[in-house]
C-alpha cells in the first residue's frame, strides 16, 4: 500500500486501469475456453447472459476509460451522448403526441446540453437544481403552448421523469470525477469506480438471493423477484465490497459500507422502477420475460447507476460537508 501511495495520481489511476481490462481479459478468455463445451439448453441460455453483460462490462469500462484519457470537455461530451441515447431509448416507451414534439426538443437539444456544460463548469449548486426547478416548471409551459389538453398531466409527467432520469441522474457520474475533495484532487476515477463496483455487486447479490431463498414479492404485477429479503441480501453485498474497497476513495471503512449501502439501495430501487415502466409499455420477449430496447439496451443497463449516481453523489458532498 506504501508503494501504492508513492505513485503519482496519474499513475494510480492507469494501474487502476490495467487492473480492470486485465481481470475483464481474464474473464472473457476463460468464457470462450467453457463455450467450447457441450452446454445443455439451459446452459447455453446461461452463457449466452453472461456473454451479454460481460459485452456490456467491457463497453462501461471502454466508456470509463475514454471519459479519463479525454480529461473534463471529453468526458462530458461522452456522458452527454450516452445521456442523449438513453432518453431516446426511454421516449420509445412511452406514449407522446405531436404536441409533445417543442418539449422534446427542448430536452434532447436545450436541458441535456446545458446540464453537462454546468457539470463541466463544476457549478455544482446550478446543475443540481436547474432540471429540478427551471426545466420542471418550463416543459409544461412549452407543452401547454401547443394547445393539447388530451392527457396534459400523463404526457408532461413522462417527459419531465425521463429527462430526470436519463440526464439528471447520469450527468452526477462524471461529476464525481470533477469533484474537489479534501487530499483526494483528480482522483475521481477512483470513486466512479467505486460506485459501480457496489451497484454491480447489490445487483448479483440480489439475483444470487433470489435464487437461493424463499421470497414473497413486494409487488408481483411489476417484479416477482423483487422482496425485501433479496433487497436486503443486494444492500448487504454493497456494503460488504465498499468496505473492502474503502482503501480507494477518501472514507474510513464505516463510511465505505454506509456510502456503498446507499448507492446499492438506490440502484436496486431504479432498476425496480424500471421494472415497472417496462411492464406498462408492455415490452416484452417471446418468453414473457422483460426485455430492453433500443440497439444496445442501454437503459436497461443505465437505469441502477442513473438512480445511484445522484444519491451517491450527494452523500458524498454532504460527509464532506460542502
Amino acid at each position: 500500500m506504501g508503494e501504492l501511495r508513492a505513485l503519482t495520481v496519474s499513475q494510480q489511476v492507469g494501474l487502476l486501469f490495467v487492473v480492470l481490462f486485465g481481470l475483464l481479459g481474464i474473464v472473457s478468455i476463460v468464457g470462450v475456453w467453457r463455450s467450447l463445451r457441450e452446454l445443455t439448453p439451459e446452459q447455453t441460455a446461461l452463457r449466452e447472459r453472461f456473454a451479454r453483460d460481460l459485452r456490456a462490462l467491457w463497453i462501461a469500462a471502454v466508456v470509463f476509460w475514454v471519459a479519463w484519457v479525454s480529461g473534463p470537455i471529453g468526458s462530458m461530451l461522452l456522458f452527454g451522448f450516452v445521456s442523449f441515447l438513453t432518453l431516446r431509448e426511454l421516449v420509445s416507451l412511452t406514449h407522446t403526441r405531436r404536441a409533445d414534439h417543442r418539449s422534446l426538443l427542448l430536452a434532447f437539444f436545450v436541458v441535456l446540453p446545458l446540464q453537462y456544460v454546468l457539470v463541466g463548469m463544476r457549478l455544482s449548486n446550478a446543475f443540481t437544481v436547474f432540471i429540478p426547478v427551471y426545466v420542471f416548471f418550463a416543459i409544461p409551459v412549452i407543452s401547454a403552448l401547443a394547445n393539447d389538453p388530451f392527457r396534459f398531466l400523463e404526457r408532461t409527467a413522462k417527459i419531465q421523469w425521463g429527462v430526470t432520469v436519463t440526464v439528471y441522474g447520469l450527468s452526477h457520474a462524471p461529476a464525481l470525477l470533477l469533484l474537489d475533495l479534501p487530499r483526494y484532487r483528480e482522483r475521481g476515477a477512483f470513486l466512479v469506480l467505486f460506485l459501480v463496483v457496489v451497484v454491480v455487486a447489490a445487483q448479483l447479490g440480489e439475483e444470487f438471493a433470489t435464487r437461493r431463498l424463499r421470497r414473497r414479492p413486494v409487488a408481483r404485477a411489476i417484479s416477482r423477484s423483487f422482496s425485501w429479503p433479496t433487497f436486503g441480501a443486494g444492500v448487504a453485498a454493497a456494503a460488504i465490497v465498499g468496505a473492502l474497497l474503502d482503501w480507494v476513495t477518501p472514507f474510513d471503512p464505516l463510511a465505505a459500507m454506509a456510502m456503498a449501502a446507499i448507492a446499492g439501495a438506490a440502484a436496486m430501487l431504479g432498476q425496480f422502477v424500471m421494472q415497472a415502466l417496462k411492464r406498462d409499455a408492455g415490452v416484452r420477449t417471446s418468453t414473457g420475460d422483460l426485455s430492453v430496447t433500443g440497439a444496445v439496451g442501454l437503459l436497461d443497463r443505465l437505469a441502477p447507476l442513473c438512480f445511484a449516481a445522484p444519491v451517491f453523489f450527494h452523500s458524498v458532498r454532504a460527509y464532506f460537508g460542502i
